[in-house]
């Protein structure tokens, strides 16, 4: 799949967040980069699907947080890719790495993300 149409899944994974929650997306930048770096991999076991890098928004305070640089989620093409056995397991992928990502940007743990069927 060419970097340009994986974009546009990620694209249609953020645009399918309800409004309300979208809305309330503050100082995130989302990317599409092809691997993680061994930084961003930092040790963690498994395969890393996406990343999100910064204060979530139930950690932050106006004192704490005033002129911060951007949060980030980045969603790992290679990886994903990889993993997918046909267009439709792709799709269903990004979707829930972009939703996984997302939802950690909100507070939202890892366990609990399993609990909901998220991880």
């Amino acid at each position: 799949m060419s970097e340009g149409d994986f974009e546009q899944l990620v694209a249609d994974a953020l645009d399918a967040i309800p409004e309300a929650l979208g809305r309330r997306m503050d100082n995130v930048a989302v990317t599409v980069e092809d691997w993680p770096t061994a930084e961003q991999i930092g040790g963690r076991s498994g395969t890393l699907l996406g990343l999100y890098e910064g204060v979530a928004l139930t950690r932050r305070s106006p004192l704490s947080y005033g002129g911060a640089m951007p949060d980030r989620i980045t969603i790992f093409k290679g990886p994903i890719s990889r993993l997918a056995r046909d267009d439709a397991d792709l799709v269903r992928l990004v979707t829930t790495t972009v939703v996984h990502e997302v939802a950690h940007h909100f507070g939202i743990s890892d366990a609990r993300l399993t609990e909901l069927g998220w991880a």
